[in-house]
């Protein structure tokens, strides 16, 4: 286990692309970046690629994207010129998943939602950070309540890694405006009323004055939204 604290001295004060610059050189080899193409994801792989700082960018091909989605992602690679790999999710295991319940069986049960991000994306998110030390992520507080409380360096024990958040404390008006000054492709689904996007099938847009997360697995009445997969300690709470 790295020393977080220590890690945490080295990046204090230093702007995003310092950090992560600091962080590449600390954790050589072994530090990944994990966009979804959202604004945030768009930023950070524009500081990464344009910089040309040594991470490894990668998604996760849940098989359920948008086709807005994709096009964001071709034409990121179109203007850097560099790889963003992609993990998909083991056939057979959706295979199996579809041919039990049917292609939709996440809309009937948070159990079988659940399964189902376990399938697309927990377990290959699990493959990608295999062997790494570093999790880079585009969470924001501002995002939702529950993003609140965390810190912009924590321990990941689910993952045994360090993760990340460069632009942990930055506004939306921070990111649109960084995506305007260096004319940074972005999902057009943003200015449709989608916040946040996820697969097809699990996002809607979201109205006005509802929560940042209104939109994602909206069927479901809960108060916390999440797939798991940013489940973590605090800083604050890692004992010494």
């Amino acid at each position: 286990m790295a020393d977080i604290r220590h890690i945490a001295d080295l990046i204090e004060g230093k702007d995003p692309v310092e950090a992560l610059r600091q962080l590449a050189d600390v954790f050589a080899g072994e530090i990944v970046f994990s966009t979804s193409f959202g604004w945030e994801d768009q930023v950070i792989s524009h500081m990464i690629f344009a910089n040309d700082i040594p991470i490894k960018v990668f998604t996760l091909e849940t098989g359920r994207l948008f086709p807005e989605t994709y096009y964001v992602w071709n034409r990121t690679m179109e203007i850097h010129g560099k790889p963003i790999h992609a993990y998909y999710p083991v056939h057979q295991l959706v295979e199996d998943m579809v041919n039990k319940k049917g292609p939709s069986s996440f809309y009937e049960s948070v159990e079988n939602r659940k399964e189902c991000c376990g399938i697309r994306k927990i377990e290959p998110l699990h493959r990608a950070l295999a062997g790494n030390q570093c999790w880079i992520t585009g969470i924001r507080a501002e995002q939702s309540p529950n993003r609140e409380d965390m810190n912009n360096l924590e321990w990941d024990a689910g993952n045994q890694l360090i993760k990340f958040h460069p632009i942990f404390s930055w506004t939306i008006d921070d990111v649109k405006a960084y995506i305007k000054k260096y004319n940074i492709p972005y999902n057009t689904l943003h200015d449709r009323g989608f916040p946040s996007i996820g697969c097809q099938p699990c996002t809607r847009a979201v109205q006005p004055g509802e929560d940042f997360r209104a939109g994602r697995w909206w069927w479901e009445d809960q108060s916390k939204k999440e797939c798991g997969l940013h489940a973590a300690v605090q800083l604050n709470d890692l004992k010494e």
